[in-house]
């Protein structure tokens, strides 16, 4: 389980950030040709066939990746830094996200806002617990509470990811509070 663990976090990096790290390219909606995926991967040395690229989409915790209809083809779903377009549609957000984040970040993003950083969308969460988790990762978390139905009313824009991360481009300060915990 831990080698699938690696190879996971190994084809996450290829299929957000470095594609050359397995001497493949993406296409302009993210989309990386499953044969020349295994290949590059064997070729990085690591061991990776089929089915455990199989195994690894379908018990990934965050599902990260989609295959197309005949598995011909994998991306992430979200999460790039490389730009991509993996044709999110608009979609009008629920009253209320959140947003995990550690307690040091915390005096810039009250000053800026919430960005993107090195990725092509803020991530935002459903719920609290995903969102702390999300936060700890980075050290002593925070939770940021964000206005997100203000926000969509006020003609910013929305997407949800295939697995249901809600993705937009920028949260202003004025959008969000710090819940404490």
């Amino acid at each position: 389980m831990k080698n699938l663990d690696k190879l996971s976090k190994f084809i996450s990096l290829v299929l957000r950030h470095k594609p050359d790290a397995a001497g493949i390219t993406l296409d302009e909606h993210g989309w990386a040709n499953v044969d020349e995926l295994l290949a590059g991967v064997n070729h990085s040395g690591r061991k990776i066939n089929m089915e455990i690229l199989e195994e690894i989409v379908k018990t990934d915790s965050k599902q990260r990746y989609s295959f197309n209809q005949d598995k011909t083809l994998i991306r992430a779903n979200q999460g790039h830094s490389v730009l991509v377009d993996v044709e999110l549609k608009e979609q009008e957000p629920p009253e209320f996200l959140y947003h995990g984040t550690a307690a040091r970040f915390l005096k810039s993003i009250e000053a800026e806002g919430l960005k993107p950083m090195s990725r092509l969308y803020v991530h935002l969460s459903n719920d609290v617990g995903t969102a702390l988790t999300v936060g700890k990762r980075h050290g002593e978390a925070v939770l940021l509470k964000v206005c997100s139905g203000d926000m969509y009313r006020d003609g910013e824009k929305f997407y949800l990811s295939e697995n249901g991360v809600w993705l937009t481009k920028k949260v202003d300060p004025r959008y969000f509070v710090i819940v404490n915990d």
